[in-house]
């Protein structure tokens, strides 16, 4: 049995998730946070800082949220095509995994940081360059959406899109006049995979550093 260490409000836990559940494969949801010691002490231990989401497979431990997903492809594949089997497709697919953790989920948790060090001042330079990297990422991704059209297909892309958009609208708003990328969002948070993962974050939302919004 596979087991997968995280927190349900985490969105990189999020992101192995999603694809777990898109293949229905079957795992055990290590919480943590404190009240099974073992799993945390198990996680600081896996990776050079301790972070989270980990996956363990028998004897083999993965770190890393892309990693975890590769491995499941390799070791337990099912219906959903996490990767393309084509190497060019594939390498174009890790492209995108990127621009969402890199253009997305970063600034994203960068206004939550600064909201965490200082919830009733957050620094206004750090918030500034967080929207402005979201605001080029928006529009950016707007753009290409015009050639990825929506499906219920779930790869790579969707496992790190899903809950970078998820959380960065809340941060964020995606701007009025990005429609595409705006029913892009609806559309993930529609798949049975993601709207799973939403449900079970539901009872830590008032923990939202910035307030969580009435939707959603």
């Amino acid at each position: 049995m596979l087991a997968l260490y995280g927190h349900p409000f985490s969105s990189y836990t999020w992101k192995v998730k999603i694809a777990l559940y898109a293949n229905g494969t079957a795992f055990d949801f290590c919480s943590l946070g404190g009240e099974v010691p073992e799993h945390d002490a198990f996680v600081a231990a896996a990776s050079p800082l301790g972070k989270f989401p980990v996956l363990r497979d028998g004897d083999v431990v993965v770190f890393e949220a892309s990693s975890i997903i590769e491995h499941l492809h390799l070791h337990h594949p099912g219906p959903a095509p996490l990767l393309p089997s084509d190497p060019a497709k594939a390498n174009r697919v890790r492209m995108l995994d990127r621009v969402f953790d890199n253009y997305v989920m970063h600034p994203m948790q960068e206004i939550v940081s600064a909201h965490i060090r200082s919830l009733d001042m957050p620094d206004p330079a750090t918030e500034g360059r967080a929207r402005d990297m979201l605001d080029r990422a928006y529009r950016w991704i707007d753009t290409w959406l015009a050639d990825y059209p929506a499906s219920n297909a779930i790869t790579l892309i969707e496992c790190a899109a899903a809950p970078s958009l998820f959380y960065a609208d809340w941060c964020y708003p995606i701007p009025m006049e990005l429609d595409r990328l705006r029913q892009w969002r609806a559309h993930l948070l529609a798949l049975p995979a993601v709207a799973a993962c939403v449900d079970e974050a539901r009872p830590y939302r008032a923990y939202f550093p910035l307030g969580a919004p009435d939707r959603d």
